[in-house]
């Protein structure tokens, strides 16, 4: 195979495909979902995260903290209403300084410093601002922070915001959309209009066709998936580990995508099978929503290998160690839709070569 091909025909997708209303409309259905359920749900219109602090004494710090960039101050009077704010979610964090944490700081003693978080802030969010307050002791000592901070969890802490919940369907869009359906439909289109009879008349095997034509959906799907989590900002955590699995989801439904339009017989019977195959790879973004449902059920699935680390990762704060398991299977799951390919590809060489 070779390899140059594949990439002057993914180029050639690249350049055609704006002219497509496929192409477009896969481009734009997660960015107006995304820029909707961020507009809607508040994440969008306020990006930052949210810190309360309650100063007993120490007006320094807290001067300081206003001070900062990307961060949403807000002072509280009374520690016990910072607490029941905290705990509605009214912030994300609060910081409570007692009223000898400066005398103590500056006589170098090792003061307390009480760190409370709602259990229904973004786990990135709460690494932002557990790091921003130690930062903020650590340049008012004058060195690194002299501080035990005592993060206490408050509220629901299995509680998620529907926005994030809301999360798995847009990265559904994004990468299925674009990384199978837009192989597929290039592909069926050739072969509707007998192009890609013509093009393997030429030096140009099926295998390079397939392979370019994959090349877009990946690309496209991994792409357009880290847009959608920008724009939900749920990219701040841990983006190499969440784009690892964009990149083999988006290889996994490309696969997909080129068997189907390489097997289909028109346009009718694409639609139809991607509705038809629609409930069973999306039933995952239905457990996430709902988590109480039982979580066997969607592994049935090849695309719960994917969107749950993605979720996970991106919102709960976990980490590739914890889903070793998944990226296995869905490693395997990707050799073998990619052997499938790979005789649908040899399968349309023999039928040309009998038709010759």
């Amino acid at each position: 195979m070779n390899l140059g091909r594949a990439w002057r025909i993914s180029a050639r997708e690249f350049r055609l495909g704006p002219r497509s209303p496929i192409f477009v409309y896969a481009i734009l259905l997660p960015i107006v979902m995304s820029l909707l359920i961020s507009a809607v749900f508040g994440d969008l219109l306020d990006p930052n995260p949210r810190l309360a602090i309650s100063d007993q004494g120490y007006t320094e710090l807290t001067d300081a903290a206003e001070g900062m960039e990307g961060i949403a101050v807000t002072r509280v009077d009374k520690p016990g209403d910072l607490r029941e704010a905290v705990e509605a979610h009214d912030f994300d964090a609060g910081l409570v300084l007692a009223p000898d944490f400066g005398r103590a700081l500056s006589s170098g003693g090792d003061p307390e410093l009480e760190f409370y978080v709602s259990g229904s802030s973004l786990a990135s969010d709460r690494v932002l601002l557990a790091a921003a307050a130690t930062d903020l002791v650590a340049g008012a000592a004058g060195e690194s922070a002299p501080v035990a901070i005592s993060v206490v969890p408050v509220g629901d802490e299995d509680f998620v915001p529907i926005g994030d919940r809301l999360l798995p369907i847009v990265i559904f869009y994004a990468v299925v959309i674009a990384a199978l359906f837009l192989p597929a439909s290039s592909i069926l289109d050739e072969r509707e209009k007998h192009t890609l009879d013509a093009v393997l008349v030429t030096p140009t095997r099926m295998s390079e066709v397939l392979v370019g034509k994959g090349l877009l959906g990946v690309i496209m799907g991994v792409l357009l998936g880290v847009v959608s989590l920008a724009l939900n900002q749920a990219l701040a955590n841990r983006p190499l580990e969440v784009m690892l699995f964009l990149l083999v989801g988006s290889i996994m439904m490309a696969e997909i995508g080129l068997i189907l339009g390489s097997l289909v017989k028109d346009a009718n019977s694409l639609y139809t099978a991607i509705k038809g195959a629609g409930v069973f790879i999306a039933l995952p973004v239905v457990f996430i929503i709902w988590p109480t449902l039982p979580q066997w059920i969607p592994k049935l699935t090849p695309t719960y290998y994917f969107l749950q680390p993605v979720y996970d990762i991106a919102i709960s704060g976990m980490s590739l160690t914890d889903f070793w398991v998944e990226l296995a299977v869905a490693c395997a799951l990707c050799v073998a839709f990619g052997l499938l390919v790979s005789a649908v590809g040899r399968r349309a060489e023999i039928r040309l070569a009998w038709a010759a």
